[in-house]
């Protein structure tokens, strides 16, 4: 099966997910992280791409990212990842490569389900049993968003500076997000949205999606058509 092209319109958020091949270490020392993200700043700048959260975990790396024009993405990802796995290999005394082939992404619902990616995003490093509290992860944007500390990759959402009317109000406001787990069932559509490159978001998003970039949003429903009303009643 032909694999449908990656969707990618300017001024809509998209969740992005890259992972070491084979689910191997990309970050070992501290200095990875910095250099990474001092990287992502310099290509985010450079491809007019606004970063709203981030976390480096130890084998992948999970963006939220608004990219201005339709291939704003990737070229970050590309520019950013050759960059890396050249620094890497040289540091590490290693060669190949470094990511897996093709990043993930998916566009986003900003209105139904931007604070919830940026949650899930930074609650990584807890699912994952390395820390109790996104707080206490370094590498991730709530240290930004919900901690205080100024990261100037980060440009701030519409739906983000909406939660108050000054910095000190918004980051209360946000966290507060983080004393209601995310549905389970919401955790696996970010995943699987992502993972398949589907969009995530209502129907309407969806729709509007499909007729901006004549590419399907969703997956076909299982079985083609044999379940709706025209087919029962053509029985």
């Amino acid at each position: 099966m032909a694999r449908l092209p990656r969707l990618n319109l300017p001024n809509v958020p998209q969740h992005i997910v890259q992972r070491g091949n084979n689910r191997q270490v990309t970050f070992v020392e501290p200095d990875d992280y910095v250099v990474y993200l001092e990287k992502l700043k310099y290509y985010a700048k450079e491809y007019e791409v606004k970063i709203h959260a981030f976390v480096l975990m130890t084998n992948h790396v999970h963006l939220l990212a608004t990219p201005t024009t339709s291939n704003g993405v990737s070229k970050l990802i590309q520019s950013l990842g050759r960059y890396y796995v050249r620094y890497f290999n040289q540091t590490y005394k290693r060669t190949g490569t470094l990511w897996e082939g093709r990043f993930k992404s998916t566009l986003i619902d900003s209105d139904n389900y931007f604070l919830i990616v940026s949650r899930y995003i930074e609650l990584n490093p807890v699912r994952a049993g390395m820390v109790a509290h996104p707080a206490e992860y370094t590498w991730s944007s709530y240290q930004h968003n919900g901690a205080g500390k100024v990261i100037e990759l980060i440009t701030e959402h519409d739906l983000y500076t909406r939660l108050g009317t000054n910095l000190e109000n918004r980051q209360t406001q946000y966290r507060a997000l983080f004393e209601r787990d995310i549905p389970p069932y919401t955790l696996e559509e970010i995943k699987t949205a992502t993972d398949k490159m589907w969009v995530l978001g209502s129907d309407k998003f969806k729709q509007q999606v499909e007729e901006l970039s004549g590419r399907r949003a969703s997956p076909l429903a299982k079985g083609g058509d044999r379940k709706s009303e025209a087919f029962l009643k053509s029985k």
